[in-house]
């Protein structure tokens, strides 16, 4: 019998990227990358659809590309959500238990959950939960470690945070996929999706920032105790470091894109004018993160530092100024957290973490835990959606 494959697709700016992967023979092997491949993206906007014909076309070729590569036909995918009109939100909730005390159970914990949710509606105007993760359990006052499941009180409570995301985007985004012929299964954060692939459960645990530098945004999660606590995009990217070489030089942006990326233009101009430039605009990228991770009291206290990932990853400097900034250790991220795990460049870690969100909910259909399967446990339902809760 075929082994079951699983497709992740990334909408980015200046790409869409598209991971095939299939199941491997058992769950201490990676996936097997089938096929990865992306295409030139039209009709988008710092992560937001702006023409939804043209960014169809843009998804349909990539996944074209990715089933030629594979030899397999694609008929449904796991989707990212990203951009601009990604949050963060706050909420706690609770449920009674019996006034002489009651044993917690699953139904108890997801009635708590589920009354976090409705004490934000009236800050969800136009937005959509796509995860409700919980951050504190505390059973008559008194906090929890792990999950409260099978623990006796009077009283559940909940403190969560809620990924939200503008309703619109992420209703276009699908129709995009959808009129690309593609059944969605799934829809997740993108830097949720990112961490899947690219983070350790020691990392997660101890404390670690993981920062995906696209063409236009940058998004932010920091991870505390194996469980996300923050999540942050910037209307920053690589694409401004671009933009800022063009002006400065007077040249083409085509000609800037390859003197970022440290290519042999033929250009007189000198490589260290250039690397000051990169590394200027650098600096500023990662003062806004830091002020972030000072706004949240994670400043200088993550012992895992920040694992960069995206597109804008590879640019010469990027580690040492996110070192020097933040005052943190940082790294380039491995896609599945070993050199010899897949061939996949970091640009390429939301789409692959999406195929591994995949198969872990197979997996755990049939017995293993998602702890197992991603050195991480969160698995529920949103809906039609599933969400990440630890």
């Amino acid at each position: 019998m075929a082994r079951k494959f699983y497709t992740g697709i990334d909408i980015g700016t200046q790409q869409v990227k598209v991971v095939i992967a299939a199941q491997p023979e058992s769950a201490e092997l990676p996936l097997q990358i089938l096929a990865s491949a992306s295409a030139p993206a039209r009709g988008v906007r710092q992560g937001y659809i702006v023409e939804r014909a043209e960014a169809a076309k843009s998804v349909r070729e990539a996944i074209a590309r990715a089933q030629s590569a594979a030899r397999v036909v694609v008929k449904h995918a796991r989707v990212a959500i990203g951009g601009i009109g990604l949050e963060e939100m706050r909420s706690s909730g609770d449920t009674s238990l019996t006034a002489s005390g009651s044993i917690v159970s699953e139904r108890d914990i997801e009635k708590a959950l589920r009354e976090s949710e409705k004490r934000a509606q009236g800050r969800l105007t136009n937005r959509t939960i796509l995860h409700t993760i919980p951050l504190e359990y505390r059973v008559d006052g008194v906090k929890v470690f792990g999950k409260p499941h099978g623990l006796q009180g009077t009283k559940l409570s909940v403190d969560t945070l809620l990924i939200t995301a503008l309703t619109q985007h992420q209703d276009e985004m699908m129709d995009v996929v959808e009129a690309a012929g593609v059944e969605i299964e799934g829809v997740m954060a993108s830097p949720l999706a990112a961490s899947l692939g690219t983070l350790t459960r020691s990392q997660k645990t101890a404390g670690v920032l993981l920062a995906n530098i696209g063409a236009e945004t940058l998004s932010l999660v920091v991870f505390e105790e194996d469980t996300p606590v923050s999540l942050k995009m910037l209307p920053l990217g690589s694409g401004q470091i671009t933009n800022a070489l063009a002006l400065s030089f007077q040249i083409p942006l085509t000609e800037a894109e390859q003197m970022k990326r440290g290519a042999v233009t033929g250009s007189d101009i000198p490589a260290k004018k250039t690397q000051t430039i990169v590394q200027s605009q650098l600096k500023t990228m990662f003062t806004q993160v830091n002020a972030h991770l000072k706004a949240i009291q994670r400043a200088q206290l993550l012992p895992a530092g920040a694992v960069l990932t995206g597109g804008g990853s590879g640019l010469g400097g990027a580690t040492e100024v996110a070192r020097a900034v933040l005052k943190l250790p940082a790294q380039v991220a491995i896609i599945g957290q070993s050199a010899r795990a897949t061939s996949l460049d970091p640009s390429y870690a939301v789409a692959y973490g999406l195929c591994r969100w995949g198969f872990a909910e197979d997996t755990s259909i049939r017995g293993t835990s998602l702890g197992e399967v991603l050195s991480q446990g969160w698995h529920s339902f949103k809906e039609s959606f599933r969400s990440l809760l630890p």
